[in-house]
Parts: C-alpha cells; sequence; structure tokens
C-alpha cells in the first residue's frame, strides 16, 4: 500500500505522534525517517524494499551508501540518512540474537530476500568456530561473468574481523539458481585462496526466485 492510499490518521508519522514508536512497524520507522519518496517510488515502498532486502545484514555489517543507492536507487541524501541512523542503532543497543548458519537451509533462510534484487549481489557472510555470524558484507554488485571479483576483496573482511571461515551467497535475478561455469570456476579461485591462508570457505549458495544452489555442499 502506498503512503497516498492510507487514511491521513494511519500514515506512519500521525501514527507515530498518537501511538508511539514501539508499535510502529520497522518499515514505518524508516518511512518516518526518509520522509517522502522519490519520483519513481512512495517512501513505503522503499522503506518496505529496504527493510526485508536489507534488514539481516544491516545487524552485522557497516551499511554502505553508495550500495543502496546503487541496488535500490535511493538518493544520496536518503541513502546517508539510513546508514546514520542504523548505525547508531547497532551503537546503542547492539543485537541481542546469535544466528547460526551450519547449513545451506539456514543460509537460504537468512538471505532469501535476495532472491528479489534485481541486480546481481555478491555477499560475504563470516563466522565464528561456532558457525555464529559476526560480519555480513556486500562485496559485489554486477555479473561474476562480466567483472573478475578479486580472491583478496573476499578474504579481506575475513582477517580484520577474525572470522574462522565464510560463505558466500549471491543472487541470480533470472530466478534460476543453477550455477553457470562462471560461478563454478569462480567458487575454485576462491576456494584454493581460501586453503592458503588457512581460512575455510564452507559454501557458495546461489539464491533465485525458484529456490537456491550450493555449489560445494552438493558436491
Amino acid at each position: 500500500m502506498k503512503l497516498r492510499d492510507i487514511p491521513k490518521e494511519e500514515r506512519p508519522r500521525e501514527k507515530l505522534m498518537r501511538e508511539g514508536a514501539e508499535n510502529l512497524s520497522n518499515e514505518e520507522l524508516l518511512a518516518v525517517i526518509l520522509g517522502t519518496g522519490t519520483r519513481k517510488e512512495d517512501v513505503m515502498s522503499i522503506s518496505r524494499k529496504i527493510i526485508s532486502q536489507y534488514g539481516n545484514i544491516s545487524r552485522y555489517s557497516t551499511l554502505k551508501a553508495k550500495d543502496l543507492m546503487k541496488i535500490f536507487s535511493v538518493p544520496k541524501v536518503r541513502a546517508l540518512q539510513i546508514v546514520a541512523v542504523m548505525e547508531l542503532g547497532k551503537r546503542l543497543f547492539g543485537r541481542h540474537d546469535e544466528i547460526i548458519l551450519n547449513s545451506p537451509e539456514k543460509v537460504h533462510e537468512y538471505a532469501r530476500d535476495m532472491a528479489f534484487l534485481k541486480k546481481e549481489v555478491v555477499r560475504g557472510i563470516y563466522l565464528d568456530t561456532r558457525g555464529r555470524i559476526i560480519h555480513d558484507e556486500v562485496l559485489f554488485i554486477g555479473s561474476l561473468s562480466e567483472t573478475t571479483v578479486h580472491p583478496r576483496e573476499i578474504l579481506k573482511p575475513a582477517i580484520i574481523h577474525s572470522a574462522y571461515s565464510f560463505i558466500l551467497v549471491h543472487n541470480h535475478p533470472s530466478g534460476n539458481p543453477e550455477p553457470s561455469r562462471a560461478d563454478i570456476e569462480f567458487t575454485e579461485k576462491i576456494k584454493e585462496a581460501a586453503r592458503i591462508i588457512d581460512i575455510k570457505f564452507l559454501d557458495h549458495i546461489i539464491i533465485g526466485s525458484s529456490g537456491y544452489r550450493s555449489i560445494i555442499s552438493s558436491k
């Protein structure tokens, strides 16, 4: 539902004033922060997409304004507002839950909203010895078949955050999660680089609207 379709008394700002922040959904709170949408998209639609597709990663990573601008076509000022408020939330309240990724099924459950992204996005999820997420980062936006991602860009966060292991996840906007030859070759390249520096590369999961595929676990 677009903002103009919501009765005035039920719109985020009015609802916040009347009922308090604790009674607003995450999407409504973000809509209050953004204030307005863009020429192409309503503020509620933008808020809904960002929360559903970027909600998990924001708890474990430092959001980058340029990624929000590129993935969601959010203007620079609004992207900076989102980054600032989410960082403030992390600093004030931290995170109170632990997510353990110990199977392809759990990785898919954690990152399944990537299936609806219109651009191909590669994420690195970095884990401790118990499989708990310690860092989650968008590493690259674009097709693996067109641009080479250097292994150091993937392994650098693992070293910085002292990760025991990591998982790569990326989406296929076509909806078909079957790995391409480029996906498989890319996986082998990263596997060898991780072996050299003794960091465990657990899996590479591809997500599409029709499901997901594990390149490593399925072998």
